[in-house]
């Protein structure tokens, strides 16, 4: 039978034994405690943080103080007074997220628990450059501004980008399929437009956060949520926390090799993953067979629209053209090929499948399925889901809106944040 993970809050412990944490720390933990783990009552708190009662007491009213935490009607009780129940007092401001795809911007304004509040979508090309791509967030940004009546102040801006990302200073780094971004000061150019904190990461990283926080991923420790779109990447929640590797490039299984000779990926390199099984890809083997009449979907789609495109493919195989079948399958046994190799080596409870080719039926997800299932061993594979995202085109901004309430309450900026609502 399969069992789901669970993910209790992680206090960090140095050496064998919990120091005592100070005061801020204390308050920290106790307003994750509530915020992550969602301890109600003061005696859950002091369950899941290991403190003590007075001190999770004088943390609570610390807390209530700044407006961090609210209480409202009793929890049941387990003898002599209802305790009040607690919660995390999400609507003490909001946060401003964009997600961009390579054809595509979407925006949201959200409260502090990543609830949307206000969403827009629009098609772009994230080729036309950062001047370009930017200055269209901005002017949305200004719209849900404008239209919005969000609680609160703004706290802060999460953006996410399709391409490598160096999380500590948000310039994105050689991304392949983003000409003219490669250093461009993302966090700078929006800091200074709208006076808040700023983070950017890949979009990947960004849309596994949202599903493993609010998604089909929340309750696991282990996931590893893939988006098949243009190109291919992935994002990953290790022993419950986001990993992004010692320099920002961590799940980039678009370039990995997977064949020793073909097509030039738009990385430099030969046979990456993204260059045979991206939605990019899809769409120039689709092209090909619909010049050389090897699909009449695939042709007609051709005459009709004057291109093709991997939706062109995905909706040839709900019509049960072969042609388009195929295309889908070998895309996913390409990734699965790939993704049992990760299975093997990382073994995750979970895979989250989602991007544009996600929503492409059931041919390439099932395939990728059999190919993981197939290529992995058995002990990695005894508690593994494979399912399609929950969350679709919002994972993004719901992942880039708790990235940034995330860092704002986390150790290295929790003092400056409660200092900020304190004064």
């Amino acid at each position: 039978m399969m069992t789901r993970e669970r993910a209790p809050l992680s206090l960090e412990r140095g050496g064998a034994e919990l120091e005592a944490p100070s005061e801020l720390d204390a308050t920290r933990l106790v307003l994750d405690a509530v915020r992550l783990a969602s301890a109600s009552s003061r005696m859950e708190i002091t369950r899941t943080t290991g403190l003590g009662r007075a001190a999770v007491a004088q943390r609570v009213a610390e807390l209530l103080r700044l407006g961090l935490l609210e209480e409202s009607g009793g929890a049941p009780s387990t003898g002599g007074r209802p305790p009040r129940r607690l919660s995390f007092r999400a609507s003490a401001g909001y946060v401003l997220a964009a997600d961009l795809g390579a054809t595509s911007i979407n925006v949201a304004a959200a409260d502090l628990s990543a609830r949307i509040l206000h969403h827009r979508a629009e098609d772009s090309d994230i080729a036309h450059g950062p001047e370009a791509v930017l200055g269209r967030v901005e002017a949305m940004f200004d719209e849900l501004l404008a239209e919005s009546a969000a609680p609160g102040a703004l706290w802060g801006i999460g953006i996410g980008v399709p391409g490598p990302v160096e999380f500590f200073t948000g310039r994105p780094v050689a991304p392949p399929i983003m000409p003219g971004w490669d250093g461009y000061t993302i966090r700078e150019r929006f800091g200074l437009r709208f006076g808040v904190p700023v983070w950017v990461d890949n979009d990947v990283n960004t849309m596994a956060l949202g599903e493993w926080r609010w998604g089909v991923a929340r309750g696991h420790r282990n996931v590893v949520w893939v988006k098949i779109g243009t190109g291919i990447g992935s994002g990953l929640i290790s022993d419950g926390a986001q990993h992004r590797g010692a320099d920002g490039a961590a799940g980039d299984i678009g370039h990995i090799q997977v064949a020793e000779e073909g097509v030039v990926c738009r990385c430099g390199n030969i046979g990456c993953l993204e260059a045979l099984a991206g939605g990019a890809a899809l769409a120039r083997d689709a092209d090909v067979a619909a010049r050389s009449d090897r699909s009449r979907w695939l042709a007609q789609a051709l005459e009709r629209d004057g291109a093709v495109t991997a939706r062109s493919v995905a909706l040839g195989a709900c019509h049960g053209d072969p042609v388009c079948v195929g295309l889908l399958q070998r895309s996913g046994r390409l990734v699965g090929q790939v993704l049992a190799s990760i299975v093997n080596f990382f073994n995750p409870s979970l895979i989250v499948i989602g991007g544009g080719l996600a929503t492409s039926g059931d041919i390439l997800l099932a395939t990728i399925r059999e190919t993981v299932y197939r290529r992995s061993l058995p002990l990695a594979t005894r508690e593994l889901r494979i399912v399609p995202s929950g969350l679709g085109e919002v994972a993004g901004v719901i992942g880039a809106s708790a990235m940034v309430v995330d860092q704002l309450l986390s150790r290295e900026r929790f003092e400056e944040t409660i200092g900020c609502l304190a004064a």
